[in-house]
């Protein structure tokens, strides 16, 4: 049993979906789950769509998401021949729900209706994928995973119930293998025990498939991408990036945890618990390496870079110039847990604390005038914070040539510098 996880590059044209058959022939006689994301850029449309109907817009609302049906209908009619019609039934069936939902006004919060109406991409998707993959003779099983994967009501950041899911991996999706070699199913989504949609934080398709590859008990789980691994730079910011080959568990989630877009970071545990390897391989060529990931020491890793751009530095000093200690610190702490905001960086000082988040406005307006009760406050934005593990003083030297350094902070490992 292996796990596969195809994310939305791989499926985001004709060309790139036409690859899939391919691949999975170079698997026979293997046991796959197939774990698919939405195409292309579709979850980002979705995510307008929704930003649309919230604030009321609602017509703007409805032609937005008439264009994402119309592509999802047109590539379907581009793959399809034999397997059109069923393929549009359950399509058109996917998008009715939303078009209801759209009819009526918001009375609950963003979250929830994003969660059901960005959910729709993967199903879409994998309605689409698994109609293909049977018209190319290559046998499916297809499963709403939302069936499967039971979470609590934290809308867009949802929590797994393990107990519940395994239980219905073990009684619905384990048969199914008894009957086919292939099940296909969607990334990043989830139902509460009320059947409403959730979804498991932004790129959460990865860990999706490590929950199956844990509750499967599968040899390997392979998430296929458009780079042939996993790199040590961005290679669109970074035209000299290079492959590394091999890392482990920790590496990949000190890489996560700093803004690397490699793997969602929850990833990793559910692997780990059970020392199931994970590969990140290419599907433009399936003949290169690509990388490993396990739970051995690795050394001589070079240079790891991650940018994040678009940064918010909030300056906090305390009131009355007392030292910051442990009650400021508690309530700087529960302010953030309150707004679910997930600092890059935090620096104290004598009577400062220092905070660097991504620029979110909203949230950032809200953590600004609650945290004025208790101290000063001062905002700065349009910053970059540049994090280098492993890093070489050459290469940080190399990267902060010309710029403002705001806020440095390091460790023997890692350097991370707040830049303007």
């Amino acid at each position: 049993m292996k796990v596969f996880k195809f994310g939305g590059a791989s499926v985001s044209n004709i060309e790139r979906i036409s690859r899939l058959p391919e691949i999975l022939r170079s698997y026979p006689a293997e046991k796959l789950l197939v774990v698919i994301s939405a195409m292309g850029k579709t979850t980002n449309a979705l995510e307008k769509v929704v930003e649309a109907y919230y604030k009321g817009r609602q017509e703007e609302a409805f032609l937005l998401f008439r264009q994402v049906k119309e592509t999802h209908l047109t590539m379907a009619k581009y793959l399809l021949v034999k397997n059109y019609l069923a393929a549009e039934s359950r399509i058109r069936d996917f998008l009715t729900e939303i078009e209801w939902l759209l009819h009526d006004r918001p009375l609950r919060e963003f979250d929830y209706y994003y969660d059901q109406v960005v959910c729709v991409g993967e199903l879409l998707s994998t309605a689409i994928v698994s109609a293909y993959l049977n018209e190319m003779g290559i046998e499916n099983k297809w499963v709403d995973v939302r069936d499967i994967i039971r979470t609590d009501d934290n809308f867009r950041d949802a929590s797994i119930d393990w107990e519940h899911t395994q239980a219905r991996v073990s009684s619905v999706i384990g048969p199914l293998f008894e009957t086919a070699d292939l099940v296909i199913t969607q990334g990043f989504i989830g139902s509460t025990d009320e059947n409403e949609s959730t979804t498991l934080g932004r790129e959460g398709s990865d860990y999706t498939a490590a929950v199956f590859a844990n509750m499967l008990d599968a040899e390997s789980q392979t998430i296929w991408k458009d780079v042939e691994g996993v790199m040590n730079a961005d290679p669109k910011e970074f035209p000299d990036a290079r492959l590394i080959s091999e890392l482990n568990y920790d590496e990949v989630i000190e890489m996560a945890y700093y803004g690397a877009q490699v793997i969602h970071p929850k990833t990793i545990k559910p692997l780990q618990n059970k020392g199931i390897p994970l590969y990140v391989k290419c599907f433009l060529d399936r003949s290169l390496p690509g990388t490993v990931i396990h739970n051995k020491s690795i050394k001589g890793l070079p240079p790891i870079i991650v940018l994040k751009m678009n940064q918010v530095l909030v300056k906090l000093h305390s009131r009355d110039f007392s030292f910051v200690g442990e009650t400021h610190t508690a309530a700087l702490y529960q302010l953030l847990a309150s707004l679910k905001i997930k600092p890059n960086l935090i620096q104290s000082g004598a009577v400062t604390l220092q905070v660097c988040l991504d620029d979110k406005p909203d949230k950032i307006e809200k953590m600004a005038l609650e945290a004025a009760t208790i101290f000063n406050v001062q905002i700065e934005k349009g910053l970059t914070l540049l994090t280098i593990r492993h890093y070489l003083e050459e290469t940080l030297q190399r990267l902060t040539t010309g710029k403002q350094v705001v806020l440095r902070q390091q460790s023997p490992e890692t350097v991370q510098v707040l830049m303007k």
